[in-house]
């Protein structure tokens, strides 16, 4: 396993080992054991949640507040998403800076995502199967969001407007400066 923290402190890319043969492959998604190692830090997670979407789905950019933020371990199982992450840590030196990453099932790349962090995707493949790991359980009361074409932010999502499938409840999401956090 390869482990590189990105230029937003405490997100890391990881590339765990793939073992190829002629019946497939072998990949050791996650260890509990490597995986806090290898990051220095203690995380127990407890929740797993997967997506089934089309080309232009766009989800995000969401995030939970408070005792209800959650740290994520994100992956693709089945084809390609841009991913984007915005760190909202008042305190941090990246604070609003944001990282776009495509995550496939051939870079076979995973990203953790701290808490603190907006976190959304936009599927650049039919039918992308979408997996991640939250070390906190989803609470409705506690969801937050920031509009995913925030110009403060200048996000490039890689496909034009007219290409996006959004939700409503994404679309009414509020600016990065008016977001809590």
């Amino acid at each position: 396993m390869v482990i590189k923290e990105t230029k937003l402190k405490g997100c890391f890319i990881i590339k765990p080992q793939v073992i190829k043969d002629k019946r497939g492959y072998f990949i050791e998604n996650y260890n509990q054991k490597t995986f806090n190692e290898a990051l220095g830090i203690e995380i127990n997670f407890v929740q797993d949640n997967e997506s089934l979407s089309t080309k232009g789905v766009l989800r995000g950019l969401h995030y939970q507040l408070g005792k209800y933020a959650q740290a994520k371990l994100v992956r693709v199982i089945k084809g390609k998403v841009l991913d984007v992450v915005v760190d909202l840590r008042p305190k941090s030196s990246t604070f609003g800076e944001h990282l776009t990453i495509e995550l496939s099932e051939k870079n076979m790349t995973h990203l953790f995502v701290p808490r603190g962090f907006a976190h959304g995707f936009l599927v650049l493949e039919n039918q992308t199967i979408f997996s991640y790991k939250c070390d906190n359980f989803y609470n409705k009361t506690s969801e937050a969001g920031i509009i995913y074409n925030d110009k403060d932010l200048n996000i490039n999502w890689e496909l034009s407007k007219k290409e996006l499938i959004i939700s409503n409840k994404d679309k009414i999401l509020p600016k990065f400066k008016d977001a809590k956090i």
